[in-house]
């Protein structure tokens, strides 16, 4: 019995499952260790490593569940959108695209399973090293967009939305483009083995509901629908803008994933009772002193009043200051404070 994929089918569980977003990351003396050795996208791109932080998060926090060690933007690379990892600034993508000329000459398809293959085999290696539920994901086609416009991270999406308005149809061509690539290789996650899906809409807050469906929602939907009928629970996680998360659910998902911008209160009642939750503790109270967080976290519990249908996990994902004591504290504690 998995506590997680119980949850996510809205079944009743003994206790919450917690699984938490970056589990495997720098704030872990092993990770370190490994990044020591290798650079960011070697280590995304050696199924031996990704399998072992991916396991070693599991071990160290006793989580519910794992998701593969990778990277939202490792699919730009076979869409045609080359980048790299600047230490100190994050993902740079040094042509950035926002002519038609470039569109135009970004793939129409890929083969995920030939080109992303690294990933496909580092889920094969992690399903056989678990005994917990793994998780695939990928970027949303509004992040992805904007990552390839923007050319890198950004606080106003200012070209992005450049693109987006000024030219729909270009804008379109570019979102079905990203969007075909991502169903491919979620089902070939799929066929790897992963027992669920997450799509991340990490900068979907910049949008208000209405630009959100007129030049979002349907390549969203696409992405989502591509996996529906697969047998997989899918998780649909976005940042910044609770009024979207109706509009996500629209677009598709057995699992809405919320921040904490948001009480869960407030979004169970504006999603209804057929869809699952995960959330949705602010990362920062893993900063703060351990009777604080836990208190924090009591909070998220006594909101979700112990309904099927609720995973626990951050608002967002790990941050670096974090210590691996501290996240296996809450871990713990939501193990033990939502027992029934």
């Amino acid at each position: 019995m998995s506590v997680f994929l119980d949850a996510l089918a809205r079944k009743p569980v003994p206790h919450t499952p917690i699984w938490l977003m970056r589990q495997a990351g720098r704030y872990q003396a092993s990770y370190q260790a490994i990044r020591s050795k290798v650079s960011f996208l070697e280590l995304c791109k050696t199924p031996d490593l990704a399998c072992q932080v991916t396991v070693d998060a599991v071990d160290q926090l006793g989580v519910d569940a794992a998701i593969i060690f990778a990277d939202i933007l490792l699919i730009l690379e076979p869409l045609g959108v080359p980048f790299g990892f600047e230490k100190g600034h994050g993902p740079k993508i040094h042509t950035p695209v926002r002519t038609a000329a470039q569109v135009d000459a970004l793939a129409e398809k890929i083969d995920a399973k030939e080109s992303l293959g690294f990933v496909m085999e580092a889920i094969r290696l992690t399903r056989a090293a678990l005994d917990v539920p793994l998780i695939g994901f990928c970027g949303a086609p509004f992040t992805l967009a904007s990552y390839a416009i923007e050319g890198g991270g950004s606080k106003n999406y200012y070209e992005a939305k450049k693109l987006m308005f000024g030219d729909e149809g270009l804008w379109n061509t570019l979102m079905e483009k990203i969007s075909t690539a991502l169903g491919a290789y979620l089902n070939a996650q799929i066929d790897a083995g992963a027992q669920a899906v997450q799509m991340f809409d990490s900068w979907i807050g910049a949008l208000s509901p209405a630009e959100y469906r007129r030049y979002v929602f349907p390549h969203s939907k696409r992405v989502l629908d591509a996996v529906k009928d697969r047998g997989v629970p899918v998780i649909h996680f976005g940042t910044g803008n609770a009024e979207l998360y109706p509009h996500m659910q629209d677009a598709g998902g057995t699992c809405i994933g919320v921040d904490w911008r948001v009480s869960m209160t407030e979004a169970r009642l504006r999603l209804g009772p057929d869809v699952a939750l995960m959330g949705n503790l602010d990362p920062a109270y893993l900063l703060a002193p351990v009777d604080v967080m836990n208190a924090a976290a009591d909070a998220v519990l006594a909101e979700a009043q112990g309904r099927p249908g609720h995973v626990f996990n951050l608002g967002h994902g790990i941050m670096p200051q974090t210590t691996v004591d501290q996240v296996r504290a809450l871990v713990d504690h939501v193990h033990e404070a939502s027992q029934r």
